[in-house]
């Protein structure tokens, strides 16, 4: 049985990297029994793969190990392990929703973990697993399920509960997210992606009270619609995802993805517009904030903010510039204050309504006049700032985008005055963004700018304490490039990516010197 499950996975191309697909090949494992995190001692939370006789854990940092800590690989969110050792990819098609997750017992009474690399984890009186080596293959894993999500286009085999395989599977849940997950395919939305309720529901950590923990902050707004400076290549400094190297481009969650005019995804960085075979290097492609325009990348609309719950939202923000955030995940409680509160200048009802929501927030920008502990919150109609490609890609006549700082809000304040009823900012909010964005044909800067007057409260600078947190599914999801998903590419450079559409392939480059002595092959 376990030989014709093997078969099976190799001949649907699910494995990118076996050392065999043949007789010497490693067998699968039994489906994971759904006790086995009681009789496992675990030092950190994670996912089960089983190799062979043993199992690798996932955790929700990404970081893949065996059972006795051993670092064999790193998840890069997506589906793909690459080699902890080497950068090459060692595993590709693997879904988190398909596995059995665990939560760290180090410290529940379930006894002590093995502190070096020669024992065996203890799984009761009757059996145990041998420990993975650091040098082992992870391709040997029996976890290889497709790519359930539109974040690959790539299909593979499903191991089932009943050891069956499904070459067709596709779109669900595929990452290190910490909601709880099922083990149903999910329903994809409009924009590809499982829709919201998929996720599952969210954990406890996110709504737990932190009003007491001595972190404070401040909300800021603003959305100009440029590409985001966590969609750019960079060695590590101002807060961007580091390329030094494969592990720490995965480890960082690659780049931020960016969109087209038309909201279409298109890479993050391409081969430079220069390569030729006696100068090789990438370039970022070109921001719709600069002179490229319409023909540059923008922000996509569906890192706007949507409520989870009436108590809790998810959204994506500008991080201070001196920390690197890039990828980073906070939890803010809202106190029902704000940032120039004072004795003469007490809260308004927009903040105290605001008092207690909940709201997870994941870098995808950096701003370089954030402070610590502020985060500029990226909301439709929340001002288009310094900068400004929304006026180009929502460009109905006569929008009025409200002020460059503070948008569609401060326009309502300066109109109904700084103390008026929360329903008034509202429904004036509301009525800017259905001229704004109503027929602009993008639904998620719609939804997004009504959220800022209904979940939001249509709140100015409230004031929050905060915390850092594993980020949610959801979030990554959103975040992290469906095509950059390695530091090194071949695409060809664009100057101008409005005309690509879903599903175009993309064109790639050679430019090697002995094999084109002559110039660089456009395949």
């Amino acid at each position: 049985m376990k030989k014709r499950l093997l078969s099976s996975l190799c001949a649907a191309g699910a494995v990118a990297m076996f050392s065999g697909c043949g007789d010497d090949a490693p067998t699968l494992s039994a489906p994971t029994p759904s006790n086995i995190c009681s009789m496992m001692t675990l030092t950190r939370a994670g996912w089960l793969i089983e190799v062979g006789n043993s199992y690798w854990i996932i955790g929700e940092d990404n970081v893949v190990t065996d059972v006795v800590d051993n670092v064999v690989g790193f998840y890069d969110g997506v589906g793909t392990i690459v080699d902890a050792t080497t950068g090459a990819v060692a595993l590709s098609n693997v879904s988190l929703n398909a596995l059995q997750h665990c939560d760290a017992n180090f410290n529940s009474g379930a006894g002590n973990s093995s502190s070096a690399g020669g024992s065996n984890a203890n799984l009761g009186s009757s059996s145990s697993v041998a420990p993975a080596s650091s040098g082992s293959n992870p391709a040997s894993s029996s976890a290889i399920v497709p790519p359930n999500s539109a974040t690959s286009s790539s299909d593979g085999g499903l191991v089932q509960s009943s050891s069956s395989v499904d070459p067709t599977s596709s779109a669900t849940l595929n990452s290190s997210a910490v909601e709880s997950s099922s083990s149903a395919e999910p329903e994809v939305g409009a924009d590809g992606f499982p829709t919201l309720e998929s996720y599952g529901p969210p954990p406890a950590e996110y709504t737990k009270d932190i009003l007491s923990n001595g972190k404070k902050g401040w909300n800021s707004r603003y959305w100009d619609a440029c590409k985001p400076h966590c969609s750019w290549i960079s060695d590590g400094q101002e807060g961007k995802t580091d390329t030094t190297t494969q592990e720490s481009y995965v480890k960082g969650m690659t780049t931020a993805r960016n969109c087209n005019i038309h909201d279409v995804e298109v890479p993050t960085f391409t081969l430079g517009h220069a390569v030729q075979q006696y100068w090789f290097g990438y370039e970022g492609t070109n921001n719709a904030c600069g002179n490229a325009k319409e023909k540059g990348v923008f922000t996509c609309t569906d890192m706007a903010p949507i409520a989870v719950n009436e108590n809790l939202s998810y959204a994506y923000v500008a991080g201070p510039g001196s920390q690197t955030t890039c990828g980073k995940c906070f939890h803010l409680q809202y106190d029902g204050s704000f940032k120039d509160a004072s004795g003469n200048n007490a809260p308004k009802e927009t903040h105290k309504a605001l008092k207690g929501k909940h709201i997870v927030v994941m870098t995808s920008n950096i701003g370089h006049d954030v402070e610590n502990g502020q985060f500029d919150l990226m909301v439709p109609g929340g001002g288009v700032g310094a900068f400004d490609a929304l006026s180009t890609q929502v460009n109905g006549a006569n929008i009025n985008w409200g002020a460059g700082f503070g948008g569609f809000l401060t326009e309502c304040q300066s109109k109904h005055g700084y103390d008026n009823k929360l329903e008034v900012y509202q429904q004036c909010v509301r009525d800017m963004c259905d001229a704004a964005f109503g027929n602009a044909g993008f639904p998620n800067l719609l939804r997004g700018c009504h959220w800022f007057a209904d979940w939001y409260m249509a709140a100015d600078n409230p004031t929050y304490h905060w915390e850092e947190v594993e980020c949610p599914q959801y979030l990554i999801d959103h975040y992290m490039t469906r095509i950059n998903t390695t530091k090194d590419n071949r695409y060809k450079w664009h100057d101008d990516w409005s005309t690509y559409k879903e599903g175009d392939p993309l064109e790639e480059q050679e430019c090697l010197t002995d094999e084109f002595p002559n110039g660089c092959k456009t395949n």
